[in-house]
This record gives C-alpha cells, sequence and structure tokens, in this order.
C-alpha cells in the first residue's frame, strides 16, 4: 500500500457547495495536525475555514502533497485546476487525488511529476494485483463498521473508535478503504475500485496477521441493503473477518437514499443479516455497539433515541461527535 506524503494543503479547486468539500472537511476534521492550509481558485465560493496557502508557500512550510479536497457529482478533474496542479509540483509536492479522473490522464501532469520527481496518486485507483479471498483465521482483533446505508458515519464511527482504543492503552490502527480514509490515514485500499473477485483478499491484505492483542479498526464501505453496493460490502465483511460490528444507523432513513423502494430494515434485523454473513469467515463475531448519526436530534431527542435503541439492541449507542464510543470499547474488552 503506497504512503502518502504530509502535510497536506487541501485543494478546494472552484467548488461552489459546501457538499463538494467533504473530503477536505474530514482530513481538517481528521487529521488537524497534517494539513497546513487551503487553497482554490478565485472563483471557488467554498471554505473550510483554513489559513489560504499558495502551493509554493505551502511547500516553504513543509508540505508535502497537495490533496484535491473536493468529491463532486462525477469525480472529474477539470482542466481549470491543472495550472494549480503544476504549480505544486513545480514546487516539489505530490499530488493525490480522490476523484474519478486519473491524474495520470494527464499528459502535462505526468511530464511535469517526472521532471520534478515527485509522485501522482489516483488513490480512488489501483494497479496493486490482490489475491482471491482465503478465509483462512489469522492473529490479531478485528472490529469493522457497517451501515444500514452508504455515507452515514461508518468512517468517522471507525476514527473515534481508534482514537477511543488507543486512549485506553490499546494497540489499534485505522484501516482505510475509501478515498478520504485514506488521506487521513496516509493508506489504504479503496475497496470500491478492486475487481469484484478479490475484494475479499484485499481486506485480508488490509488488515493482515497481527499482534494477539492488536486492534484493526476496519472502515466500512457501502451496505448490505443497497442495490448497487452490497457486493463490496459483503466482500469487505468475509475478507475482513471481524471479531465484533459496530452498525451504524441514520434514523431519519426510511428508505436506502435515493433508492426509495428499498426500505432500510429495523435495526435488530439488520444487525442480525450483518452477522449472519460475517459468521461465513469468523463464526464468533458479535455485535460490539450501534453508532448513530443524531445531528438530526436535539439532546433531548437524542438521549431518548439512545436510551431506546440501547433497550431495543441490547449493546452500548454512541454517537461519535456526541461521546458514548469509551462504551463500546469497554464492551470490546470485556470490561
Amino acid at each position: 500500500m503506497p504512503q502518502l506524503r504530509k502535510p497536506y494543503l487541501l485543494y478546494l479547486g472552484d467548488a461552489q457547495h459546501p457538499t463538494d468539500a467533504k473530503t477536505a472537511c474530514g482530513l481538517r476534521d481528521w487529521c488537524p495536525a497534517d494539513v497546513v492550509g487551503e487553497w482554490s481558485l478565485p472563483t471557488a465560493a467554498v471554505s473550510v475555514g483554513l489559513p489560504r496557502c499558495s502551493p509554493a508557500e505551502a511547500a516553504a512550510q513543509g508540505a508535502g502533497s497537495l490533496v484535491i479536497g473536493i468529491a463532486s457529482v462525477g469525480g472529474k478533474v477539470p482542466d481549470s485546476w491543472l495550472p494549480d496542479l503544476e504549480a505544486a509540483i513545480a514546487a516539489g509536492m505530490d499530488i493525490v487525488s480522490g476523484m474519478h479522473t486519473r491524474l495520470t490522464s494527464f499528459s502535462s501532469l505526468v511530464a511535469a511529476a517526472a521532471r520534478h520527481g515527485v509522485t501522482l496518486h489516483d488513490v480512488r485507483h489501483s494497479d496493486t494485483t490482490f489475491p482471491a479471498g482465503t478465509g483462512l483465521p489469522r492473529p490479531g482483533l478485528r472490529v469493522a463498521t457497517v451501515g444500514t446505508d452508504c455515507a452515514l458515519g461508518k468512517k468517522y464511527t471507525a476514527l473515534a473508535l481508534t482514537r477511543a482504543l488507543e486512549a485506553r492503552g490499546q494497540k489499534a490502527t485505522f484501516r482505510a478503504t475509501g478515498q478520504t480514509g485514506i488521506m487521513i490515514a496516509g493508506s489504504g485500499i479503496a475497496i470500491d475500485a478492486v475487481v469484484a473477485d478479490f475484494i475479499a483478499g484485499a481486506a485480508e491484505v488490509l488488515s493482515p496477521a497481527n499482534d494477539p492483542d492488536h486492534w484493526d479498526v476496519i472502515e466500512g464501505q457501502g451496505s448490505l441493503f443497497h442495490p448497487a453496493y452490497a457486493g463490496v460490502t459483503l466482500g469487505l465483511l468475509h475478507g475482513s473477518q471481524p471479531d465484533f460490528l459496530v452498525l451504524c444507523h441514520d434514523p431519519t432513513r426510511k428508505t436506502i437514499e435515493y433508492r426509495p423502494d428499498f426500505p432500510i430494515p429495523p435495526l435488530p434485523v439488520a444487525a442480525e443479516q450483518y452477522l449472519v454473513n460475517a459468521r461465513v469467515t469468523n463464526r464468533n463475531v458479535r455485535l460490539a455497539g450501534v453508532s448513530i448519526n443524531s445531528s438530526s436530534l436535539d439532546d433531548g431527542a437524542w438521549a431518548r433515541y439512545r436510551a431506546q435503541v440501547e433497550q431495543e439492541m441490547g449493546v452500548p449507542v454512541c454517537d461519535p461527535l456526541r461521546g458514548g464510543m469509551d462504551l463500546i470499547v469497554s464492551r470490546l474488552l470485556g470490561v
């Protein structure tokens, strides 16, 4: 797995909507010490509240990479961004992108990178050949975040869980499986870009044999209940062979987002379906807790909803941004 050069300069291009900058926001929130500032075109209408630094200024501060902090619909890299990307290359920085358009599809960037001895990282794409999954047990402890739908907190939950384990003196590693997680961690595998036959094998590579007391915290992708992405979820689940699962949910969603014909099952049903599928490669897997994206709930509503879910599920319930993760860690550790 390639390692990314930190710290980062976050590039916002000509973004017009705050939601386009979710990659930059994730990096700002979860690895602020690895970010020196932001840069954008004059036409951009979005900022993530960091100091503005030109590529040359960021390089002078020690930045190792310019990261495209945009996750726009379609994932295209427009030609209007190329002068800024080439300026970063000329300043000695690698370019890191999670867009669908490959950086290496631009001959000017390829030539500039070769000339200045830097690397173009298309983290959503991998030229690595992964093996097929074996399903064989391996030492080490693993916990995976899974979800009732996409984009509802699996990454944030895994990052918060890693920090909570470390705070308890545990050896723990966040294992990134999506482009933003890879940029936060500095390494990982974009599971949704792996050929289907090798997803489980890639997950085994991502969370290899380790010390018996070491925790791999595996970022979930997709959802078993999503008509398009369930295959990615299942391959990741089988290859990860988690000892524990944390189920993530957004209580405002009654159907899969943008798929109104696909209802989200009740939490007990969702948890049991995940456990049944996880038992294919780890018969002893257990549910450690439920993580809720409670951003739509005020404090009182959140307290009531949390109590209701805890009674219904019989496990600790948390929101990674509102606390409670330590209760899930206690369940992981059996204390």
